[in-house]
């Protein structure tokens, strides 16, 4: 089941967590998230999973930023997140998906127990101007049956700026 709004709110404290939390953003079974201004790109054209690719700080200034087509951007949420007991879900807001703006390629799928700032693997269709501080996707919560382990990875847990791809250190 997904938790309503009111019952996103009425948990706010305890299984879930929201930093800042702001009502205005609570939605009837869903929770807005804000665009951070750091952005981060992979500097080179071909990505390998079993290296540390590098990246390429980008800021939104104030009067917005155009997005390319056909590249790869990484940004957090303005929030940090945690929830316990329940499966935190991300997805890109119906008026962002409209623009032909996908906030998160595949990753929109949270683990019991994380604590952080979600990443958003951000790509578009055609050109388009973004805006720091947007209200740019939506935390919806479902319950969890049955007995269940927290997430515990040491690669995104608790982590503080964008985030590249980590996927590197399952090689090691």
């Amino acid at each position: 089941m997904i938790l309503s709004g009111k019952e996103i709110e009425k948990r706010m404290g305890g299984d879930i967590k929201i930093e800042p939390f702001n009502p205005k953003q609570l939605n009837p079974n869903s929770y807005n998230l804000r665009l951070h201004p750091d952005l981060l790109v992979y500097d080179t054209p071909v990505l390998d999973m079993k290296k540390s690719n590098p990246t390429q700080a980008l800021s939104i200034p104030e009067e917005g930023l155009v997005l390319e087509t056909n590249k790869l951007y990484l940004g957090r949420t303005l929030e940090h997140t945690e929830t316990q007991n329940l499966v935190p879900m991300l997805e890109g807001r119906s008026s962002v998906g409209r623009l032909g703006l996908f906030i998160h390629v595949t990753a929109g799928f949270g683990d019991v127990g994380f604590s952080g700032f979600w990443t958003l693997e951000i790509f578009c269709v055609q050109p388009i101007r973004i805006y720091a501080d947007v209200e740019i996707c939506q935390l919806y919560f479902h319950t969890i049956l049955g007995d269940f382990d927290t997430y515990k990875s040491g690669k995104y847990q608790h982590n503080q700026g964008v985030q590249p791809s980590l996927m590197y250190k399952d090689f090691e």
